[in-house]
């Protein structure tokens, strides 16, 4: 059995990467006495798997990480568990029991939800943003491991919209695609011929894809 866990990094954690998460919750995991199940070998460590990691800097409202346990329990046991080994903001909060043949998470993860809270935001700014939309190709250039390489963000942009000081972006988040909101923004703000203010970015959310539409990814 596996458990398909939601959780928060909330914006004060929102400077700790990757790795610093990772072992945090490993952590937390073997403090909450919970029956995990660990890789074989000689330096055993808790199968643990993050749908897909977050950047540095970026808080995340409803993350999603998959944990192999021995046995059978409860969703409720488990949240329970782990919830009393996580400091206030790392909370969990959901934990859905799956077989082990379940698709792992990062599999499914098809696109993100995130959300600029923009420091300024220019006069008739939604008119550029729907002009922006309204392009058949998007060019950029963006950051790949081999190197910088020319890309078409249109096909990744899922939806895109302001509203007050607050854009969404619904970007692709996949192995064969990824639109990085930093991208996004840097894009937009050039196309609309103004300075890019600053802005928090939090991922609110991470979706996978069902009967062709998106939806959340612990859903599936």
């Amino acid at each position: 059995m596996k458990m398909i866990v939601v959780f928060e990094k909330a914006p004060r954690l929102r400077h700790i990467g990757h790795l610093d998460l990772m072992r945090a919750m490993q952590r937390a995991l073997r403090r909450s006495g919970l029956p995990l199940r660990y890789s074989q070998g000689f330096n055993p460590h808790i199968l643990l798997t993050f749908a897909a990691p977050l950047s540095v800097g970026m808080p995340g409202k409803r993350e999603v990480m998959e944990v192999p346990i021995e046995g059978e329990m409860t969703g409720e046991a488990f949240l329970t568990k782990l919830s009393a080994a996580l400091p206030p903001d790392l909370p969990v909060l959901s934990a859905v029991p799956v077989d082990d043949r379940h698709p792992a998470p990062m599999a499914l993860l098809t696109a993100a939800v995130y959300q600029a809270e923009l420091e300024t935001v220019p006069e008739n700014f939604g008119e550029m943003v729907e002009k922006y939309l309204a392009q058949k190709e998007i060019p950029a250039v963006r950051k790949t491991k081999t190197g910088m390489k020319p890309c078409d963000l249109r096909p990744m942009i899922y939806g895109l919209t302001l509203k007050g000081n607050t854009l969404t972006m619904v970007l692709a988040l996949c192995e064969s695609a990824t639109c990085k909101p930093d991208l996004l923004l840097s894009s937009l703000f050039e196309f609309a011929g103004t300075e890019r203010p600053r802005a928090l970015i939090t991922r609110t959310q991470l979706l996978g894809e069902k009967d062709g539409a998106l939806v959340p990814l612990e859903s599936l």
